[in-house]
């Protein structure tokens, strides 16, 4: 029993791990060059890791209670939209960085209830003094599916019964929110401290976006290759 305690802790440490993958940190790089600071970025962060805890607990406690496993082919579909979505993500950024007429006013400081836009930024809803921003939402919820199979598969071989590895993957989940709210508000700050000029942030949102591109193409060949097999 005491095991088992020991490893339902230690999917919270897993979690915080999980959040500084390659896929994640690309993506979530894409979201944080429109954070202005290290609070924004921790936001976008925590709202990426709310979409994936969502979309990954759900999966997983249905193939758990299921007893199933992911199929092969579904986990690679799964990848595959990882992979299309960091394409995407990228080429958003680089068109952003391209076509950006100057330096942007500041936002405005975070109040009330009610959806508006700013110039240069996502349409957006403040909501009690925080900024709940559907893209990352939407870019968590989808890598959370593409992690749902392994996460199941990794908790149905080492706990012994169904609560225990719902714990688990829960304690997993708000793990990977931690580390991604941490690891997005670090590149806030680095961003604020490093691209106070408009050229250098355009600089730095532009090859950001490369990388993603490039990261996303290079994740998609093994994928193609188990669907189309």
């Amino acid at each position: 029993m005491t095991g088992s305690l020991t490893g339902i802790l230690l999917g919270l440490l897993v979690g915080v791990r999980h959040a500084f993958e390659p896929d994640h940190l690309t993506a979530v790089s894409t979201l944080v060059t429109e954070a202005r600071d290290g609070r924004r970025g921790a936001l976008l962060g925590a709202i990426w890791g709310l979409g994936h805890t969502t979309s990954l607990v759900v999966v997983a406690m249905v193939l758990l209670i299921a007893g199933a496993r992911l199929p092969a082919h579904v986990a690679a579909a799964f990848e595959l939209a990882v992979a299309a979505m960091l394409v995407l993500l990228g080429a958003r950024v680089i068109a952003l960085a391209i076509r950006s007429p100057g330096d942007e006013p500041a936002p405005p400081p975070l109040r009330g209830l009610f959806a508006h836009a700013h110039p240069g930024a996502a349409s957006h809803v403040h909501i009690a003094g925080r900024i709940v921003v559907w893209r990352p939402l939407v870019v968590g919820l989808i890598h959370g599916l593409a992690g749902s199979g392994a996460l199941t598969a990794l908790a149905l071989a080492e706990l012994p019964s169904t609560l225990l590895r719902i714990l688990y993957i829960t304690l997993f989940g708000l793990g990977s929110v931690a580390g991604m709210a941490i690891a997005s508000g670090i590149a806030g700050v680095s961003l604020q401290a490093t691209a106070r000029h408009h050229k250098t942030r355009r600089t730095l949102s532009a090859a950001t976006g490369a990388v993603s591109i490039t990261a996303g193409l290079l994740w998609s060949i093994p994928m193609v290759h188990v669907l189309f097999a």
